[in-house]
């Protein structure tokens, strides 16, 4: 099932100033509820960290180099898994994807639709950061 979805960006002046950045991530439940995940500092460019929502549902959360911030389900929906945030970034056609680390299915990080499989997906969250830490 895939959700509309929202990024944030976060203004970065050189690879790595994301980290730099201070602010809390959120990320938009099911439910209709925000949830703090994580400090901005915690999210490196190329690295997924995940979080457990109020649902018992995992989300992986990513940043890339631009400093947009993604988030999208952690299971695989091919093996059941909550392993998605544990696996390789990379860009496809303009598109940036988390490839699964144990299949290598490619999911996108914006929509959650799998680049190798368009009738398999996981949920896409819309994320925003809030100032402070």
């Amino acid at each position: 099932m895939t959700t509309a979805t929202t990024t944030a960006t976060v203004p970065a002046t050189a690879p790595g100033a994301v980290a730099a950045a201070a602010g809390t991530v959120e990320v938009h439940c099911p439910q209709g509820d925000w949830l703090a995940v994580c400090t901005l500092d915690a999210l490196t460019p190329g690295r997924g960290v995940a979080a457990l929502l109020p649902d018992g549902a995992q989300a992986a959360l990513f940043v890339d180099r631009s400093g947009q911030i993604y988030a999208i389900g952690n299971r695989d929906p091919f093996t059941g898994a909550q392993v998605l945030s544990r696996g390789l970034t990379g860009s496809l056609g303009g598109r940036p994807f988390v490839a699964s680390p144990l299949l290598k299915q490619r999911f996108d990080l914006a929509t959650g639709e799998c680049l190798d499989d368009p009738e398999v997906s996981v949920p896409a969250y819309r994320v925003r950061v809030r100032a402070g830490g």
